[in-house]
């Protein structure tokens, strides 16, 4: 019951927020001054989302490479998981690109 209620308030947030949103009109353009810091703020997004992919791309491959070196045996089921961390890491940078590449169109 606690769960439903739960599910019921985020329900409801979710739909009060949403609508401002979808009343927006789509061919209104922001001034001079809010569009250039969007593209300054989705530059650094870009950076720090590529940052974090590269630091998190290492620490997982440091790690797969630690495990094959203490049990050279479970090599497929370290590759394979190592090749699925991978992709769910790049997925940060992917969605970041598409998100900046939708959000900065003029």
């Amino acid at each position: 019951m606690k769960r439903l209620a739960t599910l019921a308030a985020l329900a409801l947030v979710l739909l009060v927020f949403a609508a401002p949103a979808a009343a927006q009109a789509a061919d209104q353009k922001p001034p001079d001054q809010v569009a250039m810091w969007i593209v300054i703020a989705s530059g650094f997004s870009m950076a720090i989302a590529s940052a974090f992919c590269g630091l998190a791309q290492a620490k997982a491959t440091a790690a797969a490479c630690e495990g094959l070196a203490r049990n050279p045996g479970a090599a497929p089921a370290i590759r394979f998981s190592l090749i699925l961390a991978l992709v769910l890491i790049e997925s940060l940078a992917l969605y970041t690109f598409a998100i900046v590449f939708l959000k900065v169109t003029y």
